[in-house]
């Protein structure tokens, strides 16, 4: 495997915004995907603490993954695909059940 070019300070400023900003994102949205697709839907009182306290996990998730990205274009591309494909699928979801 050959080495890659060392990172900068601007490397690691656009990776730590990629994942703080469109982690958070991410995370909204797959939180959203488990309200509405989990057990009873929207129905259970308890499900509504449950989304709140996953949120930071799925969040300090994407920052850490963002790290391993070989450039910060990547890091973006790839959460930013991702976060069209969960919102994707929680308007389709929302709609379907609505």
């Amino acid at each position: 495997m050959a080495r890659s070019e060392p990172r900068t300070r601007t490397t690691w400023l656009s990776l730590s915004l990629a994942g703080t900003l469109l982690g958070f994102g991410l995370a909204i949205a797959l939180s959203g995907l488990f309200a509405w697709l989990g057990p009873g839907g929207l129905a259970p009182l308890n499900k509504y603490q449950f989304n709140m306290w996953i949120v930071p996990p799925l969040w300090l998730a994407a920052c850490a993954a963002v790290f391993m990205a070989r450039s910060a274009w990547r890091a973006w591309a790839w959460l930013g695909a991702a976060n069209l494909l969960a919102y994707a699928a929680l308007f389709a979801v929302r709609q379907g059940q609505g």
